[in-house]
C-alpha cells in the first residue's frame, strides 16, 4: 500500500544524505516520542526575547514543532501551523516552535519575513529534554500537566511534512 508520509520522509534522506548522516553522527537525533509517553518541558528564551515557561501552557494542548529556516518541507508546513495556532489559540491550543538553525538571526529573520507569530525558540545545543527527533519538520502534540506544566503526555507524533488537512486536524486534541 502506498504511504504518502513514508515517501515524504524519504525525500530529504535521498536528496541530502550528508546532512542526515552528519546530524546522526553528532548525536543530534532522538527517536520520535511514543504516543502515551511523557515529554518534559524546559523554560526557553523565545526569538523575540520573551521567556517561555511550561507553566504558561499548564493544562493546555501544546503543539511542539521542530523546524528550520532552510527546510523546504518546513516552508510548506509552517503557514499551516500558523493558521492552526491563530484559529485555535483562544480555545487552549498553544504552539512552541523549535528552530534547529545554528544562527538565531536566520530563524528570527525567517519568522519576521514570513509574518509568523507563533512562539519560537532556537533549540539549545545539547538539549536533552527537547532533543530533535529524526526527520524534519516534526510535530508532537502534548496535553500539558495541569498542576505545574513541567511535562506533557504525548497524544500525537509525526516526522515529515504533514498535509494541510492533517495539520488542521490537530485541533481534535483540544
Amino acid at each position: 500500500m502506498f504511504n504518502r508520509r513514508k515517501v515524504i520522509q524519504l525525500v530529504p534522506a535521498l536528496t541530502a544524505p550528508g546532512l542526515a548522516a552528519h546530524a546522526w553522527a553528532q548525536g543530534a537525533l532522538a527517536p520520535l516520542p511514543e504516543v502515551g509517553s511523557t515529554l518534559k518541558l524546559p523554560a526557553l528564551t523565545l526569538l523575540d526575547g520573551r521567556v517561555w515557561t511550561p507553566a504558561s501552557v499548564r493544562g493546555k494542548t501544546l503543539v511542539v514543532y521542530w523546524w528550520a529556516s532552510w527546510c523546504p518541507f518546513c516552508a510548506v508546513q509552517s503557514p499551516h501551523i500558523e493558521a492552526l495556532w491563530q484559529a485555535h489559540k483562544a480555545s487552549g491550543l498553544e504552539v512552541l516552535a523549535l528552530s534547529i538553525d545554528r544562527v538565531p538571526g536566520a530563524a528570527e529573520t525567517y519568522m519576521k519575513t514570513k509574518g509568523y507569530s507563533f512562539p519560537a525558540a532556537i533549540l539549545p545545543e545539547g538539549a536533552q529534554l527537547l532533543a530533535k527527533p529524526r526527520g524534519l519538520p516534526v510535530v508532537v502534540v502534548l496535553k500539558v500537566n495541569p498542576r505545574d506544566g513541567r511535562d506533557g503526555k504525548v497524544l500525537f507524533a509525526e516526522a515529515g511534512e504533514m498535509f494541510p488537512d492533517d495539520v488542521q486536524g490537530l485541533k481534535k486534541f483540544l
